[in-house]
């Protein structure tokens, strides 16, 4: 067996784009073997996949997949299980994200942001929990600021983020010992897609101990640390600036 067969594999939700494609970047760099997981996103994908073949052969896939799908979930696990021959890490990184004032949610609603932000993580760490707990591997959920303390006009999105807080603490105790389960909670890395004020980036910012946005890097950083820190399970790491100290 070659040495880069010999390397471990991570599965990345959501990385085509954004913190999830730099976690991407990280891994690989680390001589990870790396599976990009994507719904729509195929263009963007493959350029990251080709980025990384290029600077590593065969060390990179990508796979496509509806994470509020339950069957498509299996199916991702199955294959994903297919690419290398072997799993090793799971990083539940995929999330939807949009305001959801009291009085104006629609079931539809409720829908996107439950199933792909808390059911998702679940059923993608019970599918692989077999492949995971044989390779002694561990499950890194990014969770987010707003688990810990409610964000204004999104309560559906911030009770995802703190099921997925409570979901790491108990899969570390039921898959445990042989898998690791731990979280990133980042605060201002990237603004979001939707609108923000300027003042609101603003007010952010200056409640903020470091009074500062943060880097995706950041946060790839501390997911690549978690992956090889071997006494570490049931922990959420808060990578905000200081951000939960003000809000």
């Amino acid at each position: 067996m070659s040495e880069k067969e010999n390397n471990p594999v991570v599965l990345i939700t959501g990385s085509a784009h954004r913190i999830g494609a730099c976690i991407a970047r990280h891994m690989n760099q680390r001589n990870y073997r790396v599976i990009i997981h994507y719904h729509s996103s195929s263009d963007a994908a493959q350029k990251l996949v080709d980025e990384l073949n290029g600077q590593k052969a065969e060390s990179a896939d990508m796979l496509k997949a509806n994470l509020s799908e339950p069957e498509a979930i299996n199916e991702l696990a199955v294959k994903a299980v297919q690419c290398f021959g072997q799993l090793d890490v799971l990083v539940n990184n995929a999330s939807r994200f949009f305001p959801t004032p009291v009085g104006e949610v629609t079931l539809t609603q409720w829908d996107n942001l439950v199933n792909t932000n808390m059911r998702a993580p679940f059923l993608l760490a019970q599918a692989l929990h077999a492949e995971l707990k044989k390779n002694r591997g561990c499950i890194i959920n990014i969770t987010d600021v707003y688990g810990h303390r409610p964000l204004h006009d999104h309560p559906v999105y911030s009770m995802t983020k703190a099921a997925l807080i409570m979901l790491t603490k108990s899969l570390s105790n039921e898959l445990g010992p042989e898998v690791r389960v731990n979280a990133v909670s980042p605060g201002a890395i990237i603004w979001p897609d939707s609108d923000i004020s300027d003042e609101r980036k603003k007010e952010i910012l200056e409640n903020t101990s470091l009074e500062r946005i943060g880097s995706p890097d950041d946060i790839a950083e501390t997911v690549a640390f978690l992956a090889s820190a071997d006494y570490v399970t049931g922990q959420v790491i808060a990578v905000d600036g200081g951000r939960l100290l003000s809000i």
